[in-house]
């Protein structure tokens, strides 16, 4: 046992478990908020009224057409320049350029953005024929989309969604290389650095630090496997997620 905790690799994930917490924080404050906000842009984008489809189309577009390092750190360098002369004298500053909220503002941006032309992409696959069933039956707008529209959009647009979770999550390995680190917030890429300067031993720190990526991404899996399969329960065809080897073909 002694030689198990002696272990670099053990120590390291010992170590490495309380910077996780901050990426995990990151993505659990994001998801919330860009969720919704994705839904509304995907259905301003499909409507027909262009005062409401090319704001969401001009929204989008910025937020999918540039990096989301890039992204990050122009938010960072706007708030900081508003920082002598809006937010010290209203008492936020300590709030408005802390890491722990311009992160989650700006993955709830880029990630609602990308989840947005998933949903949208869904909405478009919704078969015309059971939305105009649903208004031949007397259904109002919102009995349809409530009814029709929003479980045939969750269903198709599940699987996309939870990839577009995982690189969210992967996401916020970028934050603490675009902001300063406050006290002592470190996530996982920025504390495996701080160890890798210490020893060189590359393979050691950021193999713990991947280890840790690797184990939350197949939590989310699953849990977004869970949630897939109740939206799915209706069809037959619907399969547990499963992670067996294909051994024979």
């Amino acid at each position: 046992m002694d030689a198990i905790l002696n272990n670099a690799f053990v120590q390291d994930l010992i170590i490495l478990a309380k910077p996780a917490l901050y990426n995990i924080y990151f993505a659990l404050a994001s998801i919330p908020l860009g969720f919704p906000l994705a839904v509304l842009l995907a259905l301003a984008k499909n409507k027909p009224n262009s005062w409401l489809r090319k704001p969401a189309e001009i929204f989008i577009y910025a937020f999918r057409g540039s990096p989301l390092f890039i992204q990050f750190f122009m938010f960072y360098s706007l708030f900081l320049a508003f920082n002598q002369s809006t937010w010290k004298p209203l008492g936020i500053d300590w709030l408005v350029m802390s890491p722990l909220f311009i992160g989650p503002l700006v993955l709830v941006l880029n990630t609602s953005a990308y989840s947005a032309e998933i949903f949208y992409g869904a909405l478009r696959a919704i078969p015309k024929g059971e939305v105009e069933a649903a208004q031949a039956v007397g259904m109002s707008k919102w009995q349809s989309f409530r009814t029709v529209t929003w479980p045939n959009m969750l269903r198709l647009a599940w699987p996309a969604y939870t990839n577009e979770v995982v690189f969210l999550f992967h996401a916020t390995a970028l934050i603490y290389f675009t902001m300063p680190v406050i006290d002592r917030q470190k996530d996982l890429m920025n504390k495996a650095g701080e160890l890798f300067e210490k020893d060189y031993a590359l393979f050691v720190h950021f193999s713990a630090a991947a280890l840790y990526f690797l184990v939350i991404s197949i939590a989310i899996f699953v849990l977004f496997g869970w949630i897939n399969r109740y939206l799915n329960r209706h069809l037959s065809t619907s399969k547990p997620l499963s992670f067996k080897a294909n051994y024979l073909r």
